[in-house]
């Protein structure tokens, strides 16, 4: 890691007249924030539509040229395009980083309230009785309990938008910058990542910054504003099963066909024991330790188990002797889907001929993602199973009665900014004039995963998260959605790290 300016470490902030700017702007253009945002929402943005990426790189670029900046939206081959710029500041001493994401991960439609690519407003949340309602007339006032639907609302749309909202804010009030400011948009986050370190690599120059910031994720669960110093890395796999070569009549071979579907979900419970815990050998061996530092701000973090239980209508929880806070520091795993024959009106009386998992490991730092897929590959074996990369061929069918085909995804490691950067307490401050908050909840790590390792290893730069979404925003799920209160909180975090002002310069002897 290079060593930071020293001038942005030690600096002091002067957030008021960017956060009274922002204010301003939003309380007399709420209306235009929110339309140009409905705008940037309907713009498919599913990492693997090639075409809707560009769509999407282009809009983001338009919309900041619009503004004054000069962007540049730079591809290589095979790879969705990322968007830089940069607001100059002559004589600057320092220079800061914002990142965030434009791609977005895929939707079920059928399991949306509206439609995903149809951004829509709701005077609440809808599973508690909101209803739609057109955008205000301008002038007209907003509530913030307001709820704004759509894929990427949340993640990670409504950070750029309230980038542009700070930025309209400033320019208004005749406030500039007092640091160089550079931006990284990415087009492939949700897809891993995997050609960001090229990027980095043959842009570096235009990517140099002392500290990255990054706004993806959520406030905390109590609502409350947070800095968090690191997030999990992840890795995924593919698992599938097999059974007879084609499907059977399950009353002709019922009882003496192995049935993939089973044995599928006996193998996966195999994985974790009755509290939880993953029961691959060596999971947790290699789990790095907090600091001091990190272990008291973990416990000065609110508890919200009880709350989020009943939230989420859960009668218990795993890992049971500890709390979510804790958990998150641990390595995770997790089947996100399942698929073997069918049901509802669609299901038939057969055995089907193989069973899919599709699981993610959630990684804290220490674990290779390498390593870990080995020791699930590994856990596998102990069960009996002979794995194979590809489709069994008949004679290994014939020779083997428990196959499985494992299908090893790319990934990446966690990453976690130390807490004692001197930095620290200058974006505490930001976030509290932002906020109106004191107390700023501190978290050694996000549950999510963001390449974080990316920027140390190849940008030699810190990088620290600054959440702004709602907890309960349906993350990756369907009737994604952000609380415009938390839209609002937005645009003043920007605009008060885009006024972070470093001290004079010390006086010489």
């Amino acid at each position: 890691m290079v060593q930071i300016t020293a001038l942005l470490l030690a600096c002091t902030i002067a957030t008021g007249p960017g956060v009274e700017a922002a204010r301003s702007h939003r309380d007399a253009n709420g209306t235009a924030i929110l339309t140009e945002f409905s705008r940037f929402l309907k713009l498919p943005n599913v990492a693997s539509d090639a075409e809707g990426i560009r769509r999407n790189a282009r809009w983001l670029a338009g919309a900041f040229e619009r503004r004054g900046i000069e962007m540049q939206v730079l591809t290589i081959d095979g790879a969705p395009p990322i968007v830089i710029g940069e607001i100059p500041r002559p004589g600057a001493t320092a220079t800061i980083g914002i990142y965030a994401h434009y791609d977005g991960q895929p939707v079920d439609e059928d399991r949306w309230s509206t439609p995903p690519w149809t951004p829509t407003l709701y005077t609440a949340p809808i599973d508690e009785g909101g209803e739609p309602r057109a955008l205000p007339a301008p002038g007209t006032p907003i509530d913030p309990e307001w709820r704004l639907y759509g894929r990427a609302a949340a993640d990670d749309k409504a950070p750029l938008i309230a980038l542009m909202a700070a930025i309209d804010a400033l320019a208004a009030a005749d406030l500039v910058p007092t640091t160089r400011i550079r931006f990284l948009f990415e087009g492939e986050e949700e897809a891993g990542s995997p050609n960001l370190r090229e990027y980095m690599r043959r842009f570096r120059e235009r990517l140099t910054a002392d500290v990255w910031l990054i706004c993806d994720g959520p406030v905390h669960q109590s609502r409350r504003p947070q800095i968090v110093f690191g997030v999990r890395g992840v890795v995924e796999a593919e698992i599938t099963v097999y059974g007879a070569n084609r499907y059977l009549h399950s009353g002709h071979y019922g009882n003496w066909a192995p049935n993939p579907a089973l044995m599928l979900a006996e193998l996966l419970a195999s994985m974790k024991d009755d509290a939880g815990r993953v029961t691959v050998e060596g999971f947790y061996e290699d789990v790095e330790p907090l600091s001091p530092r990190e272990r008291a701000a973990l416990r000065r973090v609110p508890d919200v188990d009880e709350d989020l239980r009943r939230q989420f209508g859960l009668a218990g929880t795993e890992m049971r002797d500890l709390t979510l806070r804790e958990s998150l520091l641990l390595p995770s795993l997790n089947v996100r889907g399942v698929l073997s024959g069918a049901v509802g009106d669609k299901a038939r009386n057969s055995i089907p001929s193989s069973a899919t998992a599709s699981l993610d490991i959630r990684l804290v730092k220490g674990n290779d993602p390498a390593r870990m897929l080995d020791r699930l590959e590994s856990h596998i074996r102990g069960q009996g199973y002979t794995i194979v990369r590809g489709t069994p061929d008949e004679q290994t069918r014939l020779s083997h009665p428990r196959l499985a085909r494992v299908t090893r995804g790319t990934g990446y490691r966690a990453a976690r900014t130390p807490m004692d950067l001197p930095v620290v307490a200058s974006l505490v401050e930001a976030v509290r004039a932002a906020s109106g908050e004191q107390d700023i909840i501190q978290m050694p790590s996000l549950g999510g995963s963001l390449p974080l390792y990316l920027f140390e290893e190849m940008l030699g730069a810190p990088v620290i998260i600054l959440p702004i979404a709602n907890h309960d925003n349906n993350q990756h799920g369907p009737d994604e959605n952000l609380r415009l209160a938390n839209l609002f909180y937005g645009i003043d975090l920007m605009a008060a790290l885009l006024t972070m002002e470093p001290p004079a310069s010390p006086p010489t002897e």
